[in-house]
């Protein structure tokens, strides 16, 4: 799906790299998450993946399109849509339905297509009865899963979340991880970027940045064995569960292929 190979980014006026050397391989079909703490340098990895930044050295495929060329630039961003942490600086229009049209429009699709292809994104995001519904009154996670159909509605193969779940509550964050979930398994290539560990349990794969450098890749399973302060190391925080889960499995109270869910955690110290 995307290469980057040998990636530097720095940004103008600033003598630290913003990325610094990074080689990375994204699969198509897979959940990659991509963790670090602010400052990583996850987010202008996030806008290198659909063009909106090109490397400053090396190169960055998107299906074998180089992002440095400026006539793929269409192709990349419609085979990669991008939902970023404030649902209020991405909504365009005032009412549920038109927000989620606004892309499939402007690319000049029929009408029937842009309604299928609305109806279909609204249904998955579980915004189905709120189409003719006034934006203002979505709650901050509807607003987000409005944020998340629009970008759905340009039936991209390919869709990146970065921090999309930084300014919601728990219930939000839910609602968007259950979303994402349920993408995945349809077969969408998933890119996540965030800072919480609890997200990234069903994560086909992590990647950990830090310094504009990638320093970890591999299963959640394998990154919650490496423990609290190889974590905290990267500026990674362990959820309770994840803490927990490291002490039962320590003991040999838990498996060591239970997948480290707040549920099965739970199960395993009942016990």
């Amino acid at each position: 799906m995307s290469v980057l190979e040998g990636v530097r980014f720095s940004y103008p006026r600033t003598d630290t790299a913003a990325l610094d050397g990074v080689d990375l391989e994204i699969r198509a079909g897979e959940w990659l998450a991509l963790l670090g703490p602010n400052g990583s340098g996850k987010s202008t990895l996030a806008k290198h993946l659909n063009a909106l930044l090109a490397p400053t050295q090396g190169v960055c495929l998107v299906c074998g399109l180089d992002t440095k060329n400026e006539k793929n630039l269409y192709d990349i961003r419609r085979l990669v849509a991008m939902v970023f942490q404030n649902p209020d600086n991405q909504l365009v229009a005032a009412v549920v339905e038109e927000d989620a049209a606004f892309g499939p429009e402007n690319a000049g699709l029929s009408s029937e297509t842009i309604r299928r292809r609305v109806d279909w994104a609204l249904g998955v995001c579980g915004l189905k009865g709120k189409e003719r519904s006034p934006v203002y009154t979505l709650s901050g996670g509807q607003k987000q899963r409005l944020a998340v159909a629009g970008a759905l509605a340009m039936e991209p193969p390919c869709l990146v979340l970065d921090e999309a779940t930084a300014m919601l509550d728990p219930q939000g964050r839910r609602e968007i991880m259950d979303v994402v979930t349920d993408l995945n398994r349809r077969g969408m290539t998933i890119v996540q970027i965030t800072h919480r560990l609890e997200e990234v349990v069903n994560c086909t794969r992590v990647a950990v940045i830090d310094g504009g450098v990638l320093r970890w890749q591999g299963k959640p399973l394998d990154l919650f064995a490496l423990g609290s302060e190889r974590l905290a190391s990267w500026g990674l925080e362990s959820p309770p569960f994840v803490r927990l889960w490291q002490v039962l499995r320590a003991s040999g109270s838990l498996s060591l292929d239970i997948p480290p869910g707040p549920k099965e955690v739970l199960d395993a110290l009942c016990r």
